[in-house]
């Protein structure tokens, strides 16, 4: 079978000026060409799904066929060997040290920081503000998560380094991971430089908090005394510093881009439909009522956790990609071992042949007896498989206990006159979001 190349191919830089200047717009116009086509990063030939199906048996079906691709080879200076990066026999361990931390139980006590923390910034708000929602989300995205990660005062310097660096490093490190490789060093790029910055501030106050928590060895309740007491059941083995550290990173940089990101366009769909606003709200307010939101709330807020499902479709990763480990076929196609393969997340959320009206927001598709006819791989906010993500319950939680608190006391407003765009880096960043906040006992 002969795959067709993608249209737009340059000399040395291949299809690397089309995916970085139209993002979306490129990688969804492929699907006319195909269930597979050729892309090239530079000189480097990736194979590009456009299929669900075929996605869905990279992820599943042939999942341990495939290991990460080039991308998270970009971001291994930052991540290193941590969940999201490892392969094969050590990352099951290590999925298997960390899952715990991700339990029903542990999940009920890291639901009372989200909510305390979103009590926190709404309490710095003033009535008729204009506030950049985008920035307020992302901090409040990585608070959480480092909070639950460190519960000491050195622990607290981590967070704030983290809020200052991991925006940098996800935006500037997607960039990095689409150029060619002979770019990769080269400092005069600023990209590579604010990258290698960020990477290094990070490493170095990381490494602080694990030094500290070495000397006393005390359980804080927090998930970094989790990873520094978990032990292999079969080897009785731990983590060595080096690896908690590439956990560390992982969680903070995994555990905050997503709900940031979510959180902010949700405020926005909300406020561009008020019937889907009134009926959250009203949910929200028989749930919840006066109180502060607790996780027993989330099971019941159905609808809400609906409209975070959308969300989801609507504004997810843009692209991901995979490494063939042997042989393999995919729709009738012969892949070598070592082949690149990529799909884009975005651009399956928004085909119409698998989602009815996909420009349209619209929460109640994912009611069971509609969410049923979406094929499987058409839908993959969180990837899917044996490397879907660790933190999907503690997301979908987080963002369903932000948006109630917020929801309780606040109504958001859009600036009149100031447009809203979509920046595709890594994720469906907005350019920024100004709304102004109004106490709900004024509206």
């Amino acid at each position: 079978m002969i795959v067709p190349v993608a249209p737009g191919r340059r000399i040395l830089l291949g299809h690397t000026p089309s995916l970085l200047r139209q993002r979306v717009a490129f990688t969804s116009s492929l699907r006319v060409h195909g269930d597979i086509v050729r892309l090239f990063l530079g000189p480097l030939e990736t194979y590009f799904l456009t299929s669900p199906e075929l996605v869905n048996l990279v992820l599943v079906g042939e999942g341990s066929s495939f290991s990460k691709g080039i991308i998270f080879d970009r971001f291994r200076p930052f991540m290193g060997n941590g969940l999201v990066m490892s392969e094969g026999a050590f990352h099951r361990r290590q999925r298997r040290l960390m899952q715990p931390a991700f339990h029903g139980a542990r999940l009920a006590t890291y639901a009372d920081t989200m909510v305390r923390v979103t009590r926190e910034l709404t309490g710095t708000w003033q009535a008729g503000e204009v506030r950049r929602l985008d920035a307020d989300m992302q901090r409040l995205a990585i608070t959480v998560v480092g909070e639950t990660l460190f519960a000491t005062e050195l622990g607290r310097r981590a967070v704030a380094e983290a809020r200052r660096s991991i925006p940098v490093v996800l935006k500037a490190g997607m960039v990095r991971a689409l150029s060619p490789r002979f770019l990769e060093h080269v400092p005069v790029v600023p990209a590579n430089r604010r990258f290698d910055r960020a990477v290094e501030r990070l490493r170095v106050v990381v490494g602080e908090v694990i030094a500290g928590w070495r000397v006393t060895g005390e359980d804080h309740g927090d998930l970094l005394s989790m990873l520094m007491l978990a032990r292999d059941p079969g080897t009785g083995e731990g983590m060595t510093d080096d690896q908690v550290h590439d956990e560390v990173v992982t969680l903070l940089t995994a555990g905050s881009e997503t709900t940031a990101v979510a959180l902010t366009w949700l405020f926005h769909e909300l406020a561009r439909h008020p019937d889907v606003l009134r009926r959250v709200r009203a949910e929200v307010d028989a749930v919840v009522g006066g109180r502060a939101a607790t996780f027993a709330d989330v099971a019941k807020l159905a609808y809400l956790r609906r409209v975070v499902s959308e969300v989801l479709r609507m504004y997810p990763i843009w692209i991901l990609m995979r490494r063939a480990l042997r042989e393999v076929e995919l729709g009738g196609v012969r892949l070598a071992a070592g082949t690149e393969v990529m799909f884009s997340p975005f651009s399956l959320h928004f085909d119409p042949r698998f989602h009815e009206d996909p420009a349209e927001f619209d929460p109640d598709r994912w009611l069971p007896e509609r969410a049923a006819r979406v094929p499987k791989g058409a839908y993959v906010p969180f990837g899917a498989g044996s490397r879907q993500c660790i933190g999907q319950a503690f997301a979908h939680t987080e963002i369903t206990l932000v948006a109630a608190t917020v929801l309780a006391g606040w109504e958001l407003v859009p600036v009149p006159g100031v447009p809203v765009r979509l920046t595709v880096t890594s994720a469906a960043y907005p350019d920024r979001m100004p709304m102004t906040v109004v106490p709900r006992r004024a509206v």
